[in-house]
């Protein structure tokens, strides 16, 4: 094993026969391998653990003559390249948001103006959806051009156009262009990790996002099983993934991000590799998907290993951690780029307690009572509604800002009235320091909207109160509370769960 991380669990001394602590470049990879070729003992190598990285590092591998265990460098390029996944796509008859490529500044704005607003773009290769973005307006499009893409300038490139801000950005994506989707607002995002050996496909986990898309899949809560996915829907979605793992020639593992909107299946992309999710659906489904696929790229056929599809009478939900406690003035909002450091898991025979869980697993209280303050955008009032009068049922109090209070009123919701930041003391920040909100929904849209909300986050995130800024995860939140005020958690070995 080659980990450049030494932290990592997966590092642990009884992992690997030999292990090295090492950077993960082209350089200091062959070098490693070129002593292990000299044992007699290299039969090859798997990329397919370690994200996005090794991938990168397939074709010098393979240019270096070291053999690529599993999918193929040219199954891995083509699951990469845009162009050429379109491609495959309409060969499939599968759908994809409508997208575009940019090589350029002038480029990125013909796209642009071609797709119309909202858009998610990001630029191609790299990790943790660095630089993603969702652009709503004309605005936010102009600051993304000229305002974060010059973060990704090296600065080499810098050197060479000193004073040029679009030539430097130009040089960038002349290699690594620009990637355009138009956004799918209020669609389902749904997460598939599957196993292949070129001839069979083994589904191995249907995971439905709490998050609406638009939200990183790292960042994004998620449960196993898909918890309002129709039969059909979930027959689809299986079809769709079989169809790509065989048209990619995948050995080993693969991880496809749908968006489900409108009785509609969009392909987002497609992953030829193990996701961060594959430990998660493992311990939910009781197999060990890794070690299975380690050995189907050793050359095993998945026949041999007698999967097969159960149906679960439990569970399990993921949710991210994040480390914004750490980082004085950093903004809680979620969004495209990833942001969390690491992950929990809730598993139990109900998705309200299992939620439940997993927030208490996350280092989040789950409140049995007290205040919840509610302020959230205007096509939200409605949905939220029915949580709020759970709530207040379970005997919790509500506080919330002028819009929101005049909806929760007129829909027959007992609610008193905060003030916002901008509207003097005592507003809501003052309410959370003092002790007096355990909850929070705050939902907003636009850069103004976000800007103004943000010393409400920054506060319940320093004084532990509970916040959820999406309207998916408050309805999930409010199932949890029921859930726990109910009483209905239990503690089970996690083999319980197969017996």
């Amino acid at each position: 094993m080659i980990n450049c991380n030494p932290e990592t669990v997966s590092t642990d001394y009884d992992t690997s026969d030999r292990l090295y602590f090492e950077p993960l470049t082209a350089e200091d990879v062959l070098e490693i391998l070129q002593k292990e070729k000299a044992s007699g003992e290299l039969v090859g190598v798997i990329v397919q653990f370690g994200g996005q990285t090794p991938l990168k590092l397939a074709h010098a591998l393979q240019q270096a003559g070291i053999p690529i265990l599993g999918t193929s460098v040219d199954s891995i390029d083509l699951a990469e390249d845009r162009d050429r996944f379109k491609r495959l796509l309409d060969k499939l008859g599968l759908k994809q948001p409508k997208n575009g490529i940019a090589y350029s500044v002038e480029q990125s704005r013909l796209v642009a103006s071609e797709l119309g607003l909202p858009l998610v773009v990001r630029p191609s290769y790299v990790l943790g959806g660095r630089a993603m973005a969702i652009i709503r307006d004309e605005a936010e499009f102009q600051d993304y051009l000229l305002g974060t893409l010059p973060s990704l300038i090296p600065s080499d490139v810098k050197a060479r156009y000193p004073n040029d801000k679009t030539g430097q950005i130009n040089t960038v994506l002349g290699k690594n262009p620009l990637l355009f989707d138009r956004y799918l607002s209020d669609a389902i995002e749904v997460d598939v990790d599957a196993l292949s050996d070129g001839e069979t496909v083994f589904i191995a986990g249907i995971m439905e996002h709490i998050e609406e898309a638009g939200i990183h899949s790292g960042d994004s809560a998620c449960s196993l099983p898909a918890r309002s996915l129709s039969p059909e829907t979930i027959a689809a979605l299986e079809e769709e993934t079989r169809k790509l793992a065989l048209a990619l020639e995948v050995g080993g593992l693969m991880n496809v991000q749908y968006a489900l909107k409108d009785g509609e299946i969009y392909v987002l992309e497609v992953n030829p590799r193990a996701s961060r999710t594959v430990p998660f659906v493992a311990k939910v489904i009781g197999e060990p998907i890794a070690k299975i696929a380690s050995r189907v790229m050793a050359g095993e056929k998945l026949a041999g290993f007698g999967l097969k599809q159960v149906t679960l009478n439990h569970v399990g939900v993921k949710e991210a951690v994040f480390p914004f406690a750490r980082f004085p003035g950093v903004d809680t909002v979620l969004g495209p780029e990833m942001r969390s450091t690491g992950e929990v898991i809730g598993l139990d025979r109900s998705f309200g307690v299992a939620f439940a869980k997993s927030q208490l697993g996350a280092g989040s209280s789950v409140p049995a009572g007290g205040t919840v303050f509610v302020s959230v955008r205007d096509e939200d009032k409605e949905r939220v509604l029915e949580s709020i009068r759970t709530l207040v049922n379970l005997g919790f109090r509500v506080q919330a800002t002028g819009g929101t209070l005049r909806f929760l009123e007129a829909n027959g919701v007992p609610a008193q009235k905060i003030n916002k930041v901008s509207e003097g003391r005592p507003n809501i920040v003052d309410a959370i320091k003092n002790g007096g909100v355990q909850l929070v929904f705050n939902t907003t849209e636009g850069a103004q909207a976000l800007a103004d909300s943000k010393p409400l986050r920054r506060a319940a995130l320093l004084h532990k109160a509970p916040y959820y800024t999406t309207l998916a995860g408050a309805i999930a939140a409010t199932q949890g509370i029921e859930a726990y005020v109910g009483g209905g958690l239990e503690v089970r070995a996690l083999q319980d769960y197969f017996a």
